[in-house]
């Protein structure tokens, strides 16, 4: 039958082969261990300490239970084995786990002390998820879908969901696997890992239940002002000459840049970090006089490193760097072997951090940009990876984390206070290192960007509030194909209501392109200046960046309440209106900040589409015509156009004019 513990602020379960904790993390928030091993562990993974709370621990004839805040977590043992656990908001049962077979969470030996494990929980009709972070698919509301829990280039696995019902569900474990919000249930599987651990936020409302998440997890730091315009990039400037043409072709054509991106390959080797001096011979004077013109510079840092690498010996030597339980370092074959340093080691941190001060940050750098961060790895056999905190097929899925925390804390040792990070993939608390994170290397596609929009709702919902996309997505856009051309116009609107509003691209060359240097390692691509997409569209997109410009006290404000409440800009509209039933349909318009709702055009051809207002009196900014909320309206926009509304009574209709 089993054995009930109580505690002062937890309570817990014993039997055969499994023993349970559930215990008090927050008001309104439980957190739940379960092992077959002898000791429950300690670790945290990313996640900060308990925050402090009332709790009432009562046991009855029918099991034990823990009450904080809102949330009531029960154990009720079953009637010949095993065991439930039920979890309550204000009284109201909100999620039971699921016996499938012998036991409710089931366990698999792999090896020593790590299972397969599984926590399974029943489903409930009318239910509707949001979340699991960003991947190329086309479902906001992930009920009735599956997902798989591992990074990879386009996917980041953020494993937290908001339910409608008003709870929170994170699961703790950075081991690859699964998760299955389907119609017989719900599942999260971890491939290997010592426990299961997940954690439970009840509230009244999404803003509730993300000041909870984030008071576990943290909360984004103060958005500088310069990061909020906008910021250009491509595949790339192949010298420091070719930037400066760029730059002050921007500023020559009045049109506001707040950020230049200096991509990959600049430097000399994989794994040296630092300037290629041939092509990058003076970068110190490179920094100044780009921030003499009011322009950010930006440097990509890989983690790659191979032998050839001045800093390969002494960190292969070391143990800083990825290792293979089985064959040679090689896990990433481009330009040669790869292996990925390992940041989850201090001293990796330490290492790559003193030759970045000296190779950029010296030269005034202090904006990175954080490519490869999945790791990217190929095949993607994790338990064949060996990190300082374990085997991948425990840890895999922290990798992001300790990348950003590895430049976050570095740069706030030097000094710095306006520290943001463009990284490639990102895990659960990295919002607290300051990461913007990019949904990667996408296409060039209308699918593409109706998929960037889930994307950036559902990294909205897990706490991660610094997020964008490759303007006109990556691959291979035609800058002079009509097609293009009209995706380009749309997507920058899109950006323009983006908490980061970023250029980038490998675009195909043009028939008259130039090489700039023949037979350079990685050579520019075809142009991504925003006057190279036509007549008409650069009009377009340089008044869609001075609205930006002219957006950015708005745009300030709803960051610094992110940094105080984990209420992200780009939001869903069941953030705001979650008693609307409407809202939680809705998967291609969305708030931005409290004030402005924008319903983007995300198909070719479409000039028209449905635009569903919530309660209230808003403003469509282009014709300042006032519609009466609760309602679906049909609105059109050409090419050239966007829908926006905003909030009656609300000063930012000012910027529109």
């Amino acid at each position: 039958m089993g054995k009930i513990i109580i505690g002062e602020k937890s309570i817990g379960f014993t039997m055969r082969d499994e023993t349970v904790l559930i215990e008090a993390y927050g008001e309104s928030c439980a957190r739940v261990r379960i092992t077959r091993n002898s000791i429950i562990s300690d670790e945290k993974w990313t996640l900060l300490p308990p925050t402090s709370q009332e709790c009432v621990v009562t046991k009855d004839e029918t099991g034990a239970s823990l009450t904080t805040g809102k949330l009531t977590a029960k154990i009720i043992p079953g009637y010949f084995k095993g065991y439930f656990i039920v979890f309550f908001k204000d009284g109201e049962e909100i999620l039971r786990s699921r016996e499938e077979g012998d036991y409710v969470n089931k366990f698999v030996h792999v090896e020593g002390d790590n299972y397969r494990i599984k926590a399974i929980f029943e489903a409930r009709a009318g239910e509707h998820f949001y979340g699991l972070g960003q991947e190329q698919q086309d479902f906001f509301d992930r009920k009735g879908c599956t997902a798989e829990l591992l990074h990879y280039n386009t996917k980041s696995s953020i494993p937290f969901v908001y339910s409608s019902l008003g709870y929170g569900f994170l699961w703790n474990n950075p081991a690859p696997g699964r998760c299955e919000l389907t119609n017989n249930h719900s599942l999260w599987l971890a491939e290997s890992a010592y426990q299961a651990d997940y954690l439970v936020i009840a509230g009244d409302a999404p803003a509730d239940i993300m000041r909870s998440y984030c008071n576990i997890t943290g909360y984004a730091p103060k958005f500088p002002e310069w990061a909020a315009g906008y910021w250009h990039c491509k595949l790339r400037y192949e010298s420091q000459e070719n930037l400066f043409t760029a730059a002050k072709e921007y500023k020559a054509r009045d049109i506001p840049i707040d950020a230049i991106v200096i991509d990959y390959f600049h430097w000399t080797e994989q794994g040296n970090w630092e300037f290629d001096p041939h092509y990058w011979p003076n970068p110190t004077a490179m920094c100044n006089e780009l921030k003499q013109m009011g322009i950010r510079p930006v440097v990509s840092i890989w983690p790659t490193i191979n032998p050839k690498s001045k800093n390969y010996k002494t960190m292969d030597d070391e143990n800083m760097l990825v290792r293979t339980e089985n064959g040679q370092y090689g896990i990433f074959d481009f330009y040669g072997q790869q292996t990925f340093i390992d940041p989850t080691n201090p001293k990796t941190r330490e290492f790559v951090w003193q030759k970045v001060k000296e190779n950029y940050f010296a030269h005034g750098i202090k904006t990175f940009w954080l490519d490869e961060a999945e790791p990217e790895v190929h095949p993607q056999q994790f338990s064949n990876l060996k990190f300082h905190l374990g085997n991948g097929a425990q840890t895999a899925l922290l990798y992001p984390y300790y990348y950003s925390k590895a430049f976050y804390e570095a740069l706030k040792d030097e000094g710095e206070d306006e520290i943001v990070l463009l990284t490639r993939a990102g895990y659960t608390g990295i919002q607290k290192y300051g990461a913007i994170v990019w949904n990667g290397d996408i296409g060039s596609s209308f699918s593409a960007l109706r998929q960037s929009v889930v994307s950036g709702l559902s990294m909205a919902i897990c706490g991660i509030p610094w997020w964008n996309s490759d303007i006109g997505g990556f691959w291979d856009g035609d800058i002079e194909s009509d097609y293009f051309r009209e995706l380009i116009a749309r997507w920058f609107q899109f950006g323009l209501f983006s908490p980061v509003m970023r250029l980038h691209g490998s675009r195909r060359p043009a028939k008259n392109h130039i090489h700039k240097h023949p037979g350079i390692i990685e050579p520019s691509r075809g142009d991504n200046e925003i006057w190279s997409f036509g007549e008409a569209n650069y009009h377009h997109i340089k008044q869609l960046i001075k609205l930006r410009e002219r957006l950015k006290p708005y745009i300030l404000e709803c960051m610094n309440n992110t940094s105080q409440t984990g209420e992200p800009v780009m939001r869903p509209m069941f953030f705001d209106y979650h008693q609307d039933p409407e809202c939680y349909k809705l998967s291609d318009q969305y708030m931005f900040g409290k004030d402005i709702l924008f319903a983007p055009i995300l198909n070719e051809g479409q000039t028209t589409r449905n635009v569903y207002l919530p309660e209230g009196k808003w403003i469509r900014t282009s014709t300042r015509q006032t519609q009466e909320g609760s309602q679906h309206i049909k609105c059109t926009a050409a090419l050239h156009e966007f829908i926006a509304f905003v909030r009656e009574g609300a000063s930012v209709l000012e910027c529109f004019s």
